[in-house]
């Protein structure tokens, strides 16, 4: 079993996060890349975490997503529920997808790390132009 996130900030943080946010943060889904994709982003938050996501768009659905980061415990739970919720929606639905959607997903998240919902919405929607510039 693979074990994301830093002990130490989950027992320092277990008050202020989520059951929902900390099995994102212990068991990211989706954490790789997407062999066959149509649409990458690479985008950085002003907090110095770098995301990288993969998105495969076919007949207008999102069939697969995927995401790296750099970044911390929260960025790996809002990369992780994003590419959950991205999944076999269509182009439009994805575009509602915002950072209060991801926060409401993990069952909240810190006001500290709020940075991180948007860092994955933003990177979506990247990854999103990059497959409509291309297609």
């Amino acid at each position: 079993m693979t074990d994301f996130g830093d002990q130490a900030e989950l027992k320092d943080n277990v008050f202020r996060y989520s059951d929902v946010l900390i099995d994102h943060i212990r068991h990211p889904r989706n954490m790789d890349d997407v062999p066959v994709h149509n649409g990458f982003a690479i985008n950085d938050g002003y907090c110095g975490d770098t995301m990288f996501m993969w998105v495969n768009v076919e007949n207008g659905f999102v069939t697969a997503a995927a995401f790296q980061t750099d970044g911390c415990g929260p960025s790996i739970a809002c990369g992780s529920v994003i590419t959950e919720m991205a999944k076999d929606k269509t182009i439009d639905e994805i575009r509602d997808i915002t950072p209060d959607c991801i926060k409401t997903a993990l069952g909240g998240l810190p006001d500290d790390h709020e940075h991180c919902a948007s860092l994955a919405a933003g990177t979506l929607q990247l990854a999103l132009e990059d497959y409509l510039q291309s297609s």
